[in-house]
């Protein structure tokens, strides 16, 4: 043991003092020349940390809203800005008599729920003279708080008999309810939506900006009430569809039972694709991560080239380096090094300026993911193990890759002519 101990300090141990020394004598080139190497992992850590944070915030929204919740809806989900196609725009209206059909052929089903929004500057909610904040306006069955795992936080939601009949009753969004009744309980009080009175009867959970926008900042009526005020937006665009299985591990059958009642209701060809889209949060995250994973692959490929940046000024230093310790490697052959002794010195001097600049690049990644982190609390960075390893191990790999040449040609040097050299 002893002995392996001191091999080891008088061989990579040495040389890594070989290599700090070199890097102390020469501050300035050594800082340079690791640049690189800094500016490509602190990339890599940071753009990491970033878009795992902003997974795991978009994750949590999907699922804030049911993990195993299931849409049916008339035109094709999609993130960003996207035409709808001449086949959508045929397509159509989902009704409320789909949602009836498929509650009755879905005793798998905890909840089947219609929903259809409105979202307009001219939407105008009062309280006196307090107005909300350009609220959106949703309609909705009693089925509402089960199928989006909505709770209740003040008051109730609708009745079956106040859904059928158009009660002219509303549930306020948490944002609705501080804007226009700030210090006062508003159970059993009204509102006037764009002229017409309403009763609020409940107020909804707060959830919190979600993709920069608050859901929160809405009206919820009950279902005719909404057809009646804004009936020209479900002959427009129809209703939405929410399921919501007993078990989740029952979404299979849910998706498979209610896509069947669909076809059928809208006599669909066995031979044809469906004339409506499916969705579910598992979809959406995946969709989603497919867009981040482009974001991140651009950034990484940024980080590389400056890792190649970093790989060619190590390997520049080297060769300098070579040539000022000539008459130093020509002395160690003549005294018995063997060109693996040389090779060894040179390559292990390179590893230790790049790892050197990896860790550096990691601590400011993480200094980054830490800024982001504390000036923008909605994007909770975050920093995984495995990409500081990644990062360490590229670091000292440039290294290796680039300190082969150097190394390898200063260990082919003739002993006699090294020694000449001045």
């Amino acid at each position: 043991m002893n002995r392996l101990r001191e091999i080891f300090r008088r061989g990579f141990a040495e040389n890594v003092l070989f290599g700090v020394s070199a890097m102390r004598e020469h501050k300035l080139r050594s800082g340079l020349t690791i640049l690189g190497i800094v500016v490509g992992v602190a990339t890599v850590i940071a753009m990491v940390a970033i878009v795992t944070g902003f997974n795991n915030n978009v994750i949590g929204n999907f699922q804030a809203f049911g993990a195993s919740r299931i849409e049916f809806i008339k035109y094709r989900q999609r993130f960003g800005p996207g035409p709808q196609t001449e086949e959508e725009r045929r397509r159509r209206n989902l009704t409320m008599d789909d949602v009836l059909a498929i509650r009755k052929a879905l005793p798998e089903a905890a909840a089947v729920s219609v929903l259809v929004g409105y979202f307009d500057e001219e939407i105008h909610v009062k309280n006196g003279n307090q107005e909300a904040n350009s609220p959106y306006v949703l309609g909705a069955d009693d089925y509402y708080p089960t199928a989006t795992a909505y709770a209740i936080s003040l008051g109730r939601f609708f009745t079956p008999a106040e859904v059928e009949h158009g009660a002219l009753e509303a549930v306020l969004g948490a944002d609705v309810r501080e804007a226009i009744f700030p210090a006062e309980d508003p159970i059993g009080k009204e509102i006037t939506l764009n002229g017409l009175r309403y009763r609020v009867v409940g107020v909804l959970e707060k959830k919190g900006e979600q993709f920069g926008y608050s859901p929160d900042n809405k009206v919820v009526l009950p279902y005719r009430a909404f057809e009646h005020q804004f009936g020209f937006q479900v002959r427009q665009d129809g209703v939405r569809i929410s399921a919501v299985p007993r078990r989740p591990e029952d979404v299979g059958i849910v998706i498979e039972k209610a896509t069947e009642v669909l076809r059928v209701r809208r006599r669909i060809p066995f031979n044809k694709p469906n004339d409506f889209d499916v969705i579910t949060p598992d979809q959406l995250i995946g969709q989603f991560r497919a867009i981040t994973g482009g974001v991140t692959g651009a950034m990484v490929l940024i980080a590389l080239i400056s890792l190649v940046v970093g790989g060619v000024g190590v390997m520049n230093i080297m060769l300098v380096s070579v040539t000022q310790r000539t008459r130093e490697i020509g002395i160690r052959k003549a005294v018995g090094a063997f060109r693996r002794d040389i090779v060894r010195q040179f390559l292990t001097e390179a590893i230790t300026l790049t790892t050197i600049g990896g860790f550096l690049g990691v601590a400011f990644g993480a200094s980054v993911s830490g800024l982001v982190r504390a000036f923008v609390p909605a994007l909770p960075t975050s920093v995984p193990a495995w990409s500081v390893l990644v990062g360490l191990l590229v670091s000292m790999s440039v290294g290796l890759f680039f300190g082969i040449y150097p190394a390898v040609k200063a260990s082919r040097l003739d002993p006699i002519e090294a020694l000449r050299y001045e």
